[in-house]
């Protein structure tokens, strides 16, 4: 049993559960079976636009197993395409969405026919023999393609290749240029990234045609979004949908979305009245799963003698993909992109334009940080810039410009940001002292005389945790705002939490069961948590945007309050005291004058067995729901800061990584161990980004490192020690007053890293725009430097 004297709000306990995982016990989407159930192998596009001019199945259909080979004119008499089109952003177009193509494939890879077997092998054996009939079309693939005059419309059906266009802030900012002591400007250049999850997609989907009720089984973050998804899709009540999510290895963003071929095994699945499954295998995922952070920018800022920041004028080009990513869209990575640079800082005026651009590639979607990261990246080269400019150092240029918010709540950035008070001066603080930031700058001073490169790399970031009603609402997408919990009190004493937050690997159930077991004084495995099931939980948004804690564990502290209230009231009515008087402590009910002889588990057996035997002979309610959506505030903010301490090889443009620190204000912290690991998961996939990740495609199309021997993914070796401190500032729109935590890593890591490496070349006169930063880009950019004197 856990030490309870230590079981509440800021405990250092190990994650519940993570023995199971550990030694295999878990249970995925692939470890479901039923009885009579059938396999997918779906045959792929081979071009990256093409037009479908026949299908030949015979020969797939003697194989042994295959049960039927579907195509796309046959689902859709019985499946919508998706629509991915919210009325709430303007100048927004995106094609329809089929399960399978019916006549335009737009990527390569994108599904055209599934086949349908006793096994996966037989299916794979059907899938090869299935003849498809090609007219190959002329292929978009990059951003600068896409964006040319005369440039093929990666859909037929559109006339150029524009998905969106807005604009944050001022029309004009040219008066805040003018005149300006300082005016620094870059291009930055940004690779397409995808999840790569431990466990990749799967959906195991059974529609019983007996009661014409669907339930499906996915490895996915927000399963009462799928149900509705489903049953937009299918002509189906949502009533008849029920969606589990089982244990999930990972996800990133990469589950937020609803899959095509995910929704045509759902399809196929009520077309055959058979339950099917399918499970995405890793060659597949390259090509299949959503991408994100494919971008081009380009940034001004001007600054004053002293630094402070006069403007920014910034435009970021996003490539989208081919489809808009269902249901959430693909515009959400590249309006933050635009709409985040600058956060952390008062800039004076501000201009930002986003344009997406449709591609003859995967769709983009959803990932760590969705666009955050780039925008922290963008500001902080620029801060760095700025600073060399001016003459005034890194870490100070970034104080003089914070942004300090008023006491009497939030205010709004001139990019339309609410965000709610900051601590970052505190957190540079810390961290300056940490990494002892004054020594470090001398022994790279001492070093560069000796021909030896290091960088100091800083990077300040803020996080919009918390996503409630303010984002998703106003864009007209229905997506749940809320998070919701349903407590429930056992005869023996124990506790039932139901919550719609869903756990992919952060601990978040483990986190909500320690905080509810701290309110009532017990053991975290006196809390049994359920979640992920459509069928047990009440109605909330899963997870996404680091809202877990700050909405889902907010939930759950006011269905405590109401329950302990209620138990309290009853102990009070037999102890003959005021309900005030009264607490849990260790499980046991404590008056005035201590012990009181009543504890939880007694209270519980008389609220079930012996109701009779209250003072009023009635009980309070057992089961208490409580649902929480932020009022005040869109989004709660939480803030930090990054810092990253490397080498540059310049004989082989390597990069070594030395050190990291971060500082981060993610308000209350319930477990300290846990939202420690998050951070340090975040900064490497930030390092992937930065220096290894890239998602890489021929001229015309054809994805060219599609596996894990080319697509290249940080490892444990190649990580420096990663220092994680805290400051703590709880946000003020929550009684908890956590702020969230899941994506703060990923934010500020790559602006770290590109900072740091900016840093290291100062003596060379080389810059590195393109990323992810690999050796022969630093090497080329250092001759490139070398050439140009």
């Amino acid at each position: 049993m856990t030490e309870l004297a230590n079981s509440g709000i800021g405990a250092p306990l190990p994650r519940e559960g993570a023995r199971r995982l550990a030694e295999g016990r878990g249970r995925y989407v692939d470890d479901i079976t039923l009885p009579g159930l059938l396999h997918i192998a779906f045959v792929r596009a081979p071009f990256a636009h093409g037009r479908l001019l026949g299908i030949e199945t015979d020969d797939a259909l003697e194989v042994p197993g295959v049960v039927a080979v579907i195509d796309g004119r046959r689902l859709a008499e019985i499946c919508a395409p998706f629509d991915t089109n919210p009325p709430g952003v303007p100048g927004h177009a995106s094609a329809p969405q089929p399960p399978l193509v019916v006549d335009e494939s737009c990527f390569q890879g994108e599904a055209v026919a599934a086949v349908v077997a006793e096994s996966r092998a037989a299916a794979e054996d059907g899938a090869e023999l299935v003849f498809l009939d090609w007219d190959e079309l002329p292929a978009v693939c990059s951003i600068e393609d896409a964006q040319a005059e005369d440039a093929a419309p990666v859909h037929t059906r559109f006339s150029d290749n524009l998905s969106l266009r807005h604009r944050f802030g001022a029309e004009d900012v040219s008066e805040a240029f003018h005149g300006a002591a300082h005016v620094v400007e870059a291009d930055f250049s940004f690779g397409r990234q995808t999840g790569v999850t431990l466990e990749p997609r799967g959906i195991v989907a059974h529609w019983d045609p007996r009661t014409e009720e669907l339930e499906v089984w996915q490895s996915h973050q927000v399963p009462w979004q799928m149900r509705e998804v489903y049953a937009r899709q299918l002509g189906l009540s949502p009533q008849s949908v029920r969606v589990t999510a089982p244990d999930v290895g990972g996800a990133f963003g990469l589950k937020l979305h609803a899959y095509a071929d995910e929704l045509a095994a759902v399809a196929v699945s009520r077309l055959l009245g058979r339950p099917v499954k399918y499970i995405v295998d890793r060659l597949e995922s390259f090509t299949a799963d959503a991408h994100a952070r494919e971008a081009r920018a380009s940034c001004r800022m001007a600054v004053d003698a002293e630094g402070h920041i006069l403007g920014i004028d910034a435009v970021v080009d996003a490539g989208f993909g081919a489809y808009a990513m269902h249901p959430r869209g693909s515009f959400g990575e590249a309006m933050q992109a635009a709409q985040m640079i600058g956060a952390p800082y008062r800039v004076g005026a501000f201009r930002a334009e986003v344009r997406g651009w449709r591609q003859n590639k995967a769709p983009s979607g959803a990932y760590r940080g969705v666009g955050q990261p780039i925008a922290c990246a963008i500001t902080e080269e620029m801060i760095d810039l700025a600073s060399r400019a001016a003459d005034i150092d890194p870490a100070e240029m970034r104080r003089i410009n914070y942004r300090r918010t008023l006491d009497e709540g939030t205010r709004a950035t001139q990019a339309g940001l609410v965000v709610e008070e900051l601590s970052l001066d505190a957190c540079l603080d810390k961290l300056l002292e940490a990494m002892d930031y004054t020594a470090l700058r001398s022994e790279q001073a001492a070093l560069r005389a000796k021909g030896i490169y290091r960088g100091i790399g800083l990077a300040s970031f803020v996080e919009l945790t918390g996503v409630g009603a303010g984002l998703y609402g106003p864009l007209g997408l229905t997506v749940a705002a809320n998070e919701a919990c349903r407590l429930t009190l056992q005869p023996d004493g124990s506790l039932t939490c139901a919550t719609s937050v869903t756990d992919q690997g952060q601990g978040t159930l483990s986190a909500i069961a320690q905080l509810i077991a701290g309110e009532f004084g017990i053991a975290p495995e006196g809390v049994r948590m359920v979640a992920g099931d459509t069928g047990r939980t009440p109605y909330g948004g899963g997870a996404w945007a680091s809202r877990g804690m700050a909405l889902g564990g907010e939930a759950a502290k006011r269905a405590c309050a109401r329950l302990r209230d209620g138990l309290l009231e009853l102990a009070a009515g037999i102890l003959q005291c005021e309900p005030e008087a009264l607490r849990f402590e260790q499980g046991e009910i404590i008056g005035p004058k201590g012990a009181s002889g009543l504890d939880l588990a007694e209270l519980a057996a008389l609220c079930h067995y012996r109701p009779y035997d209250s003072p009023t002979g009635q009980v309070p309610p057992m089961t208490v729901e409580e649902s929480f959506v932020p009022a005040a505030l869109p989004y709660i903010a939480s803030n930090g800061v990054h810092a990253v301490h490397l080498e540059v090889d310049p004989e082989l443009g390597t990069v070594d990584l030395l050190g990291y620190w971060v500082v981060d204000d993610c308000g209350t912290v319930v477990n300290p161990l846990l939202v420690d690991e998050q951070l340090r998961g975040g900064i490497v996939q930030g390092i992937g980004a930065a220096l290894y990740e890239e998602c890489l495609y021929s001229e015309d199309g054809q994805f060219t490192n599609g596996t894990l021997a080319d697509y290249v993914v940080p490892m444990a070796g190649e990580m420096p020690d990663i220092f994680v401190e805290h400051v703590s500032t709880p946000t003020r729109a929550t009684g908890l007053g956590a702020r969230g935590v899941g994506e703060a890593g990923t934010v500020g890591g790559l602006g770290a890293v590109r900072t740091a490496l900016g840093d290291a070349l100062v003596p060379t006169g080389a810059r590195v725009s393109q990323q992810p930063f690999t050796p022969g880009r630093v090497l080329a950019a250092i001759m490139a430097a070398e050439d140009a004197e």
